[in-house]
This record gives structure tokens, sequence and C-alpha cells, in this order.
């Protein structure tokens, strides 16, 4: 599985660095103190270079590096929809749950209206820009 699959997406443009970090930070705190030995073994610089990392970004010694498993957003789905055993509070947070997932899609479709205008504004620009230097290119053509 992809570690997308265990918590919050990342960006499409992420490279194999960003994929190996959230990798390693899903397995948790063993798995990097693992790549560390095992850099340390194979290539000393890189093994240090992980030290030096996980001391820089709290993973060694702070709680930075905990499993993904307690922090999915799937463990917080299943408690969202978990009963509670009053049915008028049932009925109620399904409510605000439908309404929140609709405003959600509202809010989704007016990035994307967002976006597709500001493309839109920016080709413009791009076509207008585009026939004005063609148009100096022909005048300037025309004076030699």
């Amino acid at each position: 599985m992809t570690t997308a699959a265990y918590q919050t997406p990342l960006p499409a443009n992420a490279g194999w660095l960003s994929r190996a970090e959230a990798w390693l930070d899903h397995k948790g705190k063993g798995a990097w103190i693992a790549a560390m030995v095992l850099g340390f073994v194979f290539f000393w610089p890189v093994g240090f270079a992980l030290l030096a990392y996980m001391i820089w970004s709290k993973r060694m010694f702070g709680k930075g590096c905990t499993p993904a498993r307690t922090q999915t957003p799937r463990h917080t789905a299943w408690a969202a929809m978990k009963p509670s055993g009053n049915r008028a509070f049932d009925a109620y947070k399904a409510d605000t749950l439908r309404r929140l997932e609709e405003e959600q899609d509202a809010f989704e479709a007016f990035l994307e209206r967002l976006r597709e205008a500001k493309d839109k504004t920016e080709f413009d620009q791009f076509m207008e820009d585009r026939d004005r230097r063609a148009a100096e290119m022909a005048k300037s053509a025309e004076e030699a």
C-alpha cells in the first residue's frame, strides 16, 4: 500500500524523499532508528545525516514521530459514525455531518470555479501578449 492510504495525502509533486519520510513516519520511531542504523552500516554519512535530521526535527526525543495508526482520519471517521445510543443526538450528529459534507462540496466547487477563472484570466493575458508581440514583430518587419 502507499503512504497515502495511511495518512494525509502528499502533494502530487512530492518527491521520493517526502514519500520516504512519510513512510518512516507511518512506521514509527523504530523505523527511523532502523534506517539510521542501516545508514551507519552501509555508508556512515547517510546514518549521520539521518541522526542529525532526527534530532533537528525532534523525531528522536519528541513526539514528532508517532505511528500514523493513532492519527489516521479513518479512526476519527469511524468514531464519528459510531452510534452513541441516544437517538436524538445521533440524528443531530448525522444531520450536522451531512450539512458539513454539503458545505465542503460547495466550497470545493467554489475553489474549482476560482481556479478555472484564474486559469482563463492567465490564458487570456498570454494570448493578448502573444498577439501584441506578433503585431510588434510584423510592424518592425515592415519598417525594415
